[in-house]
């Protein structure tokens, strides 16, 4: 039986082998047996999982990752790509300033650093799109460096694990020493894996399987009967709401007019529906004067920040229309709604259902 006054080497040592056995399969991972037989993670892959799974679930990100190494398989070749083009495969995965950042990051390693991930802490994060988080988390994973690794699955682990009440995110630099303090020399890369794993499989928000856990006898909020109610969290506060008004114009040969964001700001750079500001009372921004109907229903979606609620508005779009600097037709046989970002993409759906 372990404590938490026990080595911290034999604890790490308690969950790689837990790891070994139960390690999670998933399509931009080197798995603990694989590593072993000399395998070494591509730093690409782990680069760009960790990019598409920041505020995202792996079961999410598992369609996209293989999507996107598919046609792009290489950084140079994610790097050659059309911004247009990357940033359509991205539509449905939120928080498109990753997508930018995710273009422009692996234009500098492909251009100014020969095509290779800088392979310390420091390195990757100079890196754009690259923050303490991703590099700590490429540079453990993919070059088996020894660095602390702290995603919401750690914290809750450790929080857990020591019974420590204080709130996030204040208590995170806590966190974080804890963590760092079982982080080992030997197979850093793996550990990082199986920490994160058993935060997620095991020690998960609800009804931890405490039972069946390789640190449950270390664990000192199981032994206060605490484990379900950590981590604490600073309440937040209640999230405003907003409005809004898109336009969806089709003409009569199927061509949708549509047009692109500015590249800062929410949903930058994404094709979208022409529309309106979005604040407590916007003044209409119909792309063109047109006996403009509004459809039944209304499209909800929630960003970080705010909830937004749009009004659908539809007609025709006139034979001979010429587009703005910032519009796009897009005939009927290039036009996938499931490129579009998702709020916009359910005001179309909205259009369908007319």
């Amino acid at each position: 039986m372990r404590d938490l006054n026990s080595n911290s080497a034999a604890m790490s040592e308690d969950l790689l082998a837990w790891y070994d056995a139960h390690a999670r399969g998933m399509p931009w991972r080197v798995g603990p047996a694989a590593r072993a037989a000399g395998i070494r993670p591509d730093p690409y892959r782990v680069w760009l999982s960790e990019v598409m799974l920041q505020q995202t679930t792996v079961a999410a990100v598992r369609d996209y990752f293989l999507r996107f190494t598919s046609r792009w398989p290489t950084v140079s070749d994610l790097a050659a790509a059309k911004d247009a083009e990357v940033m359509a495969e991205w539509a449905g995965l939120g928080y498109y300033a990753r997508a930018r950042n995710l273009l422009k990051c692996a234009r500098v390693v492909a251009s100014g650093i020969s095509g290779e991930f800088p392979d310390s802490y420091d390195g990757l994060l100079k890196l754009p799109g690259i923050g303490p988080y991703t590099a700590a988390a490429i540079a453990s994973i993919a070059f088996n460096r020894p660095e602390t690794v702290l995603d919401g699955n750690v914290e809750r682990v450790m929080a857990r694990l020591h019974d420590i009440h204080d709130p996030l995110p204040g208590v995170k630099p806590v966190l974080k020493e804890r963590a760092a303090e079982l982080t080992p020399s030997q197979r850093p890369g793996d550990y990082a894996q199986a920490v994160m794993d058993l935060g997620a499989t095991i020690c998960t928000p609800r009804n931890p399987a405490c039972g069946i856990c390789p640190w449950r006898d270390p664990c000192a909020a199981r032994s206060a009967g605490t484990a379900a109610e950590l981590p604490k969290k600073t309440p937040k506060k209640p999230k405003p709401t907003r409005n809004g008004v898109v336009y969806l114009a089709k003409s009569a040969d199927g061509t949708w007019l549509l047009e692109r964001r500015p590249d800062k700001g929410l949903l930058g750079g994404m094709l979208g529906w022409p529309g309106s500001e979005w604040n407590d009372a916007p003044d209409p921004n119909p792309p063109f004067e047109a006996d403009w109907q509004e459809a039944d229903g209304e499209v909800r979606h929630t960003f970080t920040h705010f909830h937004l609620i749009l009004r659908v508005m539809t007609a025709e779009l006139p034979e001979g229309f010429n587009q703005n600097s910032t519009q796009e037709l897009i005939p009927h046989r290039d036009f996938r709604a499931a490129s579009l970002p998702t709020v916009m993409r359910k005001a179309f759906d909205l259009y369908q259902g007319l």
